[in-house]
């Protein structure tokens, strides 16, 4: 079964077998698609299936009714929201009992399962079945959103940026109402709240979360049925995997029970029949301009794929050395191939003439019709051309933007540095990441008991480290003050044996002494992260005035043009927020 020409990648999605005899009720038959799809972008001009990636605030309704005779009602789309999932390390799930049980992916909780495994006990390798709710375990640092509801702020956040001049400023001032929604809606409201922005920057909604924090594994298979086939198979044809496993959601320390839930259904699916698909596709670029898309197959692709494949080789390296180091590495080994895989495929799909040709026709044709009407001419005219001064503003610091040092205890160096100079200052004035509705989030990630392994923690930053000095030369500044006049082995080692940041510990005094205490550590990874810092800063701020600035305000127009002339018919790219997606169940060879 496949639903044609959807693009980004859903988890575990839930899939809605329609039965159209009754328009818009709740009599479904509701099933669990356990499979994980790759769709590729830039086929939206040339699609002849059924697809989408629906707001549920704008869903198909017209397209269903007209095709398949089944108008989703407001309820049913309230009910299928509601039992949609999404967990924060990255993937779609779904409530699937009344006690909180919770269906996704296998390759969705295999990073968590890896957290909870130890040398005596490899759970991705053993397969793990919880007899009792007592068995359950518990999963640190991991949650899991229910989307409540959804409140458009597009006129608060256009508002704000257009009360200044420069687009530099305005993308401030648009973040800092940003993060003033959030802080009072959830301040309001105890949801966890994020403002998400639609077609790049036309629009803005508030989607909010009632966020769990206790989850507990309760099933999983053995990581050879999870991925029967291995690579080979992995990706491009998982039909005989069990790629699946069950956790339980936990509030007050009892089962939750839902409201909302999918139910089995024991007679799955047959040929030619409606299925609905909820879940949360990850990033797409079918709004993407022909200029932006060529920064991405002649420079941003080609370093992924660069970065993937030295990666794999490394991580496959590293794993021969020690089994130990083999079950560390697995699940980031699977992550490193899965993507090296889709990027492949992407950047051939870009380096295909006849794709790529189908996308310049489309912007032409959207293009021409602006500059034809003096009424749209002049607002949103010039927004291509901006993209493309944006895009080669971008390629001159690309690397230097892209650039740095990825390892578990480094990152919790750079929280815990950033969090002592971003805390003073006004919620609204801080880096997003570090407003007061996210630190809930943040510190539970930063106060994570999960593993951490110094083998696995030294080859990430070997790795980073010789990444820099091969991209920049030895001589550069950055990769000196990255070095510390050390090998890459060597600070590496020096770095993990000499941090106390394993310490969860030392990790909250750090955090609870501000910048007096960063200032007056001696850890070597705070040093680091401290020695790097004002490099990050300069690099992320050029991006976000330059280019990203630029880039909402182009694309924005360009949304608008598109909307007066095709029509709002139109949905947005992918943001890893919840979208509706149709299509028939159809045989293959």
């Amino acid at each position: 079964m496949l639903l044609s020409h959807i693009v980004g990648r859903f988890g575990s999605m839930a899939r809605v077998i329609a039965s159209p005899a009754r328009k818009g009720d709740l009599m479904l038959r509701c099933t669990l698609w356990i499979r994980s799809v790759l769709m590729l972008p830039l086929l939206c001009a040339v699609s002849i299936a059924d697809e989408g990636m629906w707001l549920f605030t704008n869903p198909p309704v017209e397209q269903l009714d007209a095709k398949y005779d089944f108008a989703p009602s407001l309820a049913w789309l309230d009910h299928v929201q509601q039992s949609a999932l999404r967990f924060n390390t990255g993937g779609s799930a779904s409530f699937v009992s009344d006690e909180g049980l919770v269906l996704t992916n296998h390759h969705v909780g295999s990073g968590i399962i890896e957290n909870l495994s130890t040398p005596e006990a490899n759970l991705l390798e053993t397969g793990f079945f919880a007899r009792s709710r007592d068995d359950e375990l518990v999963c640190p640092d991991v949650e899991v959103n229910m989307l409540v509801r959804i409140i458009d702020v597009t006129d608060r956040v256009v508002n704000a940026g257009s009360a200044v001049e420069s687009l530099a400023d305005a993308n401030v001032a648009r973040r800092e109402e940003i993060s003033a929604i959030e802080d009072e809606f959830e301040s309001e409201t105890g949801l966890d709240c994020q403002v998400v922005t639609l077609y790049r920057g036309e629009q803005y909604h508030l989607y909010q979360y009632k966020r769990f924090t206790d989850i507990r594994l309760v099933m999983a298979p053995e990581l050879q049925v999870a991925y029967y086939g291995g690579d080979n198979d992995n990706f491009e044809y998982p039909r005989y995997a069990l790629d699946m496993c069950f956790f339980r959601v936990y509030e007050n320390d009892a089962p939750y029970r839902p409201e909302h839930f999918l139910t089995w259904s024991r007679e799955g699916a047959s040929e030619g029949e409606l299925v609905l698909v909820a879940g949360h596709p990850g990033h797409t670029q079918r709004l993407t301009t022909v200029a932006h898309l060529e920064f991405l197959r002649d420079v941003e692709i080609p370093h992924r794929l660069r970065q993937f494949w030295r990666r794999e080789v490394q991580l496959q390296t590293f794993s021969k050395r020690d089994p130990e180091f083999e079950r560390m590495a697995k699940a980031e080994l699977y992550g490193v191939q899965n993507g090296r895989k889709a990027y492949t495929a992407i950047l051939a799909g870009l380096q295909d003439p006849a794709i790529f040709a189908l996308k310049e026709t489309d912007e032409r044709v959207l293009r021409e019709a602006v500059l034809a009407n003096p009424e749209y001419r002049e607002p949103w005219g010039g927004a291509w051309d901006e993209i493309v001064r944006a895009r080669d503003t971008y390629r001159s610091f690309f690397e230097r933007h892209r650039t740095g040092i990825h390892s578990h205890l480094y990152g919790i160096a750079v929280d815990l540095v950033r969090l002592s100079a971003e805390l003073p200052k006004p919620s609204v004035e801080r880096l997003p990441e570090y407003a007061d509705s996210n630190l809930d989030s943040l510190y539970r990630g930063l106060y994570t008991p999960s593993p951490v392994y110094d083998a696995q923690e030294m080859e990430r930053i070997e790795s980073s480290l010789a990444h820099i000095a091969a991209t920049f030369g030895a001589d550069d500044p950055y990769t000196q003050a990255a070095l510390g006049g050390m090998s890459p082995r060597e600070r590496a080692v020096a770095l993990v044996t000499g941090t106390t940041l394993k310490d969860v510990g030392v990790r909250k005094a750090l955090a609870e002494g501000g910048a007096k205490a960063i200032a007056e550590s001696t850890d070597p990874m705070i040093q680091l992260a401290i020695a790097l810092d004002d490099d990050a800063r300069q690099w992320r701020k050029k991006y976000e005035d330059d280019v990203e600035s630029v880039e909402k305000d182009a694309y924005a127009k360009i949304a608008a043009a598109r909307f007066a002339i095709e029509g709002n018919d139109v949905y947005p790219d992918a943001t890893f927020t919840l979208r509706l997606a149709f299509g028939q169940v159809k045989g293959y060879s």
